[in-house]
């Protein structure tokens, strides 16, 4: 194990309380393992012991580290590195030459890509789906019952790059031998990952396969008789009461669980050069929610916690106002995940847009439009020279200044279709190429 790793499991559990042989870790694809991670402790009493108060002082003081790293850069970290474009400060256009270079400062890190994940790899083509179960026409339970229902269906997950950085999220247990859905940065840049259940046992996580366009992965370990969560096939409403359970800020706070309601749905939000439509809610998730699940009161799963925002002046996250997953995408995509490794058949025109604020198209005298910040290497779209700094302002004749329309508009069509771009171009030239969508799986 790395010097970083020892002194990091040191300071946050206090010498020797860790094992740091990384030789005692069990081989890739057998059963519980115990020294890949900083494993969990159950709390309890630690009165009149001193060393132990020291100890719990550090811990302590790392999850208020955490806290300000969040409140920070709560979507850097949430979202794995990439997060809802955003104004990344107060800024007017009046500070700026033109407008490509206040696009640049106002979608900053929009354009930015998922890491490679490294992971042991899992059988696919076992022909498992998830099972979508209707909602109960009576049988509510309230938040306690919720929680015993739902707790144990939730893991936390731990994964490492092997240079001493982890990413801690959370995750849902989908069968009861061992698939485990969770987000796709949760796994970003990680060689080993390791699921802990809620009886603190720890396996090896081995990747089925993640699909970054829908930030959604699936893992497997080598255990049975998981108590799988239950995914209920009825659409949420807004309004309808919900609840969160996961792991906020690593294993300390593990099993969290926090309440809201459905604050809207079918919000677009641009991830990883591609367009996602979520569900919003206004229960509390953070750093290391991602993953979990979001439950109705039948303790039933309706999403997966994805992200939230962050603040456009004062770069720190913005309470109540966090997305998940809806449960019909997660479903689309882990029966492509786990049947082929991958989701194909999905079309895109591989270009990062945004949408254009009123005050700096009236300011730089330019047209209401899709603003590009990215375009994908690879893409036709690249090919046609399609570049950052253009403008769309229709597609296929049809106005767009929406994330949505040129997302309705693509999702109409496969792989293979073309779309006709009209383009205003810094200078005033107006452009006009034809371009043909790509699967999204080649891309991303």
């Amino acid at each position: 194990m790395d010097e970083d790793r020892a002194r990091f499991l040191a300071e946050w559990y206090g010498a020797g309380e860790a094992e740091t042989s990384a030789e005692q870790a069990d081989p890739a694809g057998t059963g519980c393992i115990s020294s890949q991670i900083p494993p969990s402790r159950p709390g309890g009493s630690l009165a009149g012991d001193a060393p132990r108060k020291r100890r719990a002082a550090v811990r302590a003081a790392g999850i208020c580290f955490l806290a300000v790293l969040v409140i920070a850069a709560s979507a850097l970290l949430f979202s794995g590195g990439s997060y809802v474009p955003h104004v990344s400060s107060p800024d007017e256009p009046e500070q700026y030459a033109d407008y490509r270079e206040y696009f640049e400062h106002y979608y900053e890190n929009a354009a930015s890509s998922a890491g490679e994940i490294k992971l042991p790899e899992a059988e696919t083509g076992t022909g498992v789906t998830l099972t979508l179960t209707p909602r109960p026409e009576s049988g509510g339970l309230d938040l306690a019952g919720v929680y015993e229902r739902c707790s144990r269906s939730v893991v936390a997950i731990t994964s490492s790059a092997g240079d001493g950085r982890y990413i801690w999220g959370s995750g849902i247990i989908m069968t009861a031998d061992g698939y485990i859905l969770t987000n796709a940065h949760v796994l970003e840049n990680a060689v080993e990952s390791t699921v802990t259940l809620w009886d603190d046992r720890e396996y090896e996580a081995r990747l089925v396969g993640a699909d970054s366009a829908s930030d959604l992965a699936v893992i497997k370990i080598n255990a049975v008789g998981l108590p799988a969560a239950e995914f209920c096939a009825d659409a949420v409403s807004v309004g309808e009461a919900v609840a969160a359970i996961g792991n906020p800020l690593g294993p300390e706070l593990r099993g969290t669980m926090t309440d809201g309601i459905i604050s809207a749905l079918s919000r677009d939000i641009s991830y990883t050069n591609h367009p996602m439509t979520l569900i919003q809610t206004n229960v509390a998730i953070n750093e290391g929610n991602s993953g979990g699940p979001l439950l109705n009161m039948y303790g039933q799963v309706v999403g997966m916690t994805s992200m939230k925002l962050v603040s456009a002046y004062a770069r720190s996250s913005i309470d109540g106002i966090g997305f998940a997953i809806p449960v019909e995408t997660m479903k689309s995509v882990a029966d492509a995940l786990i049947a082929e490794g991958r989701v194909s058949g999905r079309a895109a025109l591989g270009v990062t847009v945004g949408p254009i604020p009123a005050d700096a198209a009236e300011y730089f005298d330019i047209p209401d439009g899709l603003y590009v910040s990215a375009v994908t290497p690879g893409s036709d779209a690249a090919e046609k020279g399609v570049v950052p700094g253009d403008i769309i302002v229709s597609v296929d004749g049809e106005h767009v200044s929406e994330i949505g329309e040129l997302s309705a508009i693509i999702s109409g069509k496969g792989p293979g279709g073309t779309v006709s771009l009209d383009i205003y171009r810094y200078g005033g030239e107006d452009v006009y190429l034809d371009v043909e969508l790509m699967d999204s799986a080649e891309l991303y």
